[in-house]
Parts: structure tokens; sequence; C-alpha cells
């Protein structure tokens, strides 16, 4: 139980140097409803990118993992967030605005974590084939 309770306090750690790093990109760049939100995107790409490297070069047993997989990762990257400007860029009639949002997010997620999984060093090539823990 106490290697349980340590894990999560870490992915708890992880989870906040994630949410904090998000928030400060928005303060130093707010979005604005109608705009493309650059910093919703780019934390979502790079967060992409940072799960796919970590996937790949950690097991799903690695702490690691969890700390930036599931902590920081996850509290990095907004889902909720894009639905929400998606919905402001629609309600300012900017239809064209949010297809290309939509669009261009799926895409360089997609495109991020692939490079990520490509980057990570290690023996394997797919997050599915874990490679031992550090």
């Amino acid at each position: 139980m106490l290697i349980e309770v340590r894990l999560l306090l870490a992915i708890f750690a992880g989870g906040c140097a994630g949410a904090l790093a998000r928030a400060g990109l928005l303060e130093l760049a707010p979005t604005h409803p109608g705009r493309w939100p650059w910093v919703t995107f780019g934390v979502n790409v790079a967060g992409s990118f940072a799960l796919g490297w970590i996937a790949t070069h950690r097991s799903p047993a690695s702490r690691v993992r969890a700390v930036v997989g599931t902590g920081f990762c996850g509290a990095l990257t907004t889902f909720s967030t894009l639905q929400l400007e998606l919905l402001e860029m629609l309600d300012a009639d900017r239809v064209g605005l949010a297809v290309a949002y939509a669009g261009g997010s799926v895409v360089a997620g997609l495109a991020g974590v692939a490079l990520g999984v490509r980057l990570a060093p290690g023996p394997t090539s797919s997050p599915t084939r874990p490679v031992p823990a550090a």
C-alpha cells in the first residue's frame, strides 16, 4: 500500500507541474474567442509528442512513465479546453477556423505522437511493446 501511495503522490506532483505549465503559458499568451488558440494547440501537440516518447521508452510499470505520461502530460494536454474553444469559434461564426482547428489538432497530435514514438530510444518502435523499466 505504501508503494501505491508514493506512486499516486508522484503522479499528483507530475499533474501539478503539467497544469501549472499550461496555466502559465495561458497567462503569457491568453486565448481570445474567435482566434486560433495557439497555447492549447501547442501544449496538446507537445504533450502528444512527450506521451509517444515516454510510452515507447518506458514500460507500462515504470514510475517515470506514470509521472510523466499520466501526471504531467495528462494535466498539460486538454481535450476539454479544445472543445470549449471550438464552441467559442462556432459562437463567433468562425466555422472555417473551427474546422481547421479541429482537423489541425488531430493531425498535429497524431504527428506529434508518431514523432515521439519514432525518436524514442530503445529496442521498441511501438508503445504497445514495452521495454524493461530503467
